[in-house]
């Protein structure tokens, strides 16, 4: 399903019903639901849906780890999804691709991915909604189709689904780590090995709640890991890509700044340098994914900013 943001939409409850063959008992409730294509819903959104009491088997309410049995009568209730309230605004895109399953922009530094509260403007969501005819509906209402995002100063490729089903597809790509991000960044310092991973934990600030912080072993935090390799080195500075195998808020800027080589620009994780840079020096500038209708393995790349590329330019 998706939604069409250009004509007026009346929405409805959605029942679905499944019967419970030979082969699927045992099964958990959840993963079951989670896997039948007809819902195209992810299991995290099953399991609300359970919660809120919208599913039932043999006309009872059962947790999501209920076991299937044979025969078991389920029954599912899809409400519609909130009314989204985004106003669609003429903004430029620079578009690297686009089908009916999705679409891949070069987001500009200085564009935020989507709306939040205080921040209902001026997003690339915003920008999309004029653009395309249709969205997925997961991820509304401030995210439709939205499936990984970029900091508002982090320039570079993002890709957004345009359909439930490429929805879901991209969002179990980056879960299993098979879509491929590789950023470049100018950072401080000369970084002493020529490749290298980082593999610690990332959790909220103890203090400031709008900054990210390695955590200490034991404490609460997500697990987040990086790798990286040195394209070329200057006096002060050093150029990095940066392989992504996990995706935590602000990941490549901490894991920098915990090496002691903070992105050049920086203004939360960064140090104040000579290099008058507009915003971090940090560009996604490839992007590889499996196109969820066709199978193809698709790869993309975006330049580097200007600006990015003329300090690079004058360093060497």
């Amino acid at each position: 399903m998706a939604l069409r943001w250009r004509e007026p939409i009346i929405f409805a409850d959605k029942e679905f019903n499944y019967t419970i063959a030979s082969g699927s008992q045992h099964e958990r409730l959840d993963k079951y639901l989670a896997a039948q294509k007809g819902l195209t819903l992810s299991r995290s959104q099953i399991q609300k849906l359970i919660e809120d009491g919208q599913v039932r088997v043999n006309d009872q309410l059962v947790p999501a780890k209920y076991q299937l049995k044979i025969a078991d009568q389920i029954k599912v209730i899809v409400p519609p999804p909130p009314v989204n309230f985004t106003q669609a605004e003429a903004i430029p895109l620079a578009i690297i691709y686009e089908d009916n399953d999705l679409i891949v922009i070069n987001k500009p530094r200085g564009l935020v991915t989507h709306p939040a509260p205080g921040n209902r403007n001026h997003t690339l969501v915003n920008a999309l909604l004029a653009h395309c005819d249709h969205l997925a509906s997961l991820g509304a209402p401030l995210r439709p189709g939205i499936v990984h995002r970029l900091d508002k100063d982090t320039s570079g490729l993002i890709v957004v689904a345009k359909t439930d089903p490429a929805y879901l597809s991209l969002v179990q790509q980056l879960k299993e780590r098979t879509m491929e991000k590789s950023y470049l960044a100018l950072v401080n310092g000369a970084i002493k090995n020529e490749q290298g991973s980082i593999e610690v934990n990332i959790g909220r600030h103890p203090v400031n709640r709008k900054k990210m912080a390695v955590q200490a072993a034991g404490n609460r935090g997500k697990t987040a890991y990086s790798e990286f390799r040195v394209i070329k080195r200057f006096e002060k500075y050093t150029l990095v890509e940066v392989i992504i195998k996990t995706g935590r808020t602000h990941q490549i800027r901490v894991h920098l700044s915990h090496l002691g080589h903070p992105v050049v620009g920086d203004q939360v994780y960064g140090k104040k340098d000579i290099i008058a840079a507009k915003g971090q020096l940090l560009h996604a500038y490839k992007l590889s994914l499996t196109h969820p209708e066709s199978g193809q393995r698709l790869s993309f790349t975006a330049p580097l900013p200007a600006d990015m590329a003329e300090i690079i330019s004058r360093l060497k």
